[in-house]
């Protein structure tokens, strides 16, 4: 028991905290989401500014997730 408990410690601890960050489902659920939202807007095609300002906000969002992801760090 005693054992199985360090050797999970310790493989914790040897995981990269962005890692740990990218495998949580809040991560995946909002860079998928983030994804979606960009190529949705490659297939109805920019005609207009405020396809464009969607376009932006779907990089800004994705952006945001990748600069969450690098700069975690263990709690």
């Amino acid at each position: 028991m005693l054992n199985a408990e360090a050797d999970h410690a310790v493989a914790e601890s040897t995981t990269p905290a962005w890692l740990l960050r990218v495998l949580r489902i809040e991560w995946l659920g909002q860079t998928a989401a983030s994804l979606c939202w960009m190529v949705s807007m490659f297939f109805y095609g920019i005609s207009s500014i405020g396809d464009g300002l969607q376009l932006g906000a779907a990089s800004c969002w994705l952006l945001a997730n990748i600069a969450a992801a690098i700069t975690a760090t263990e709690a």
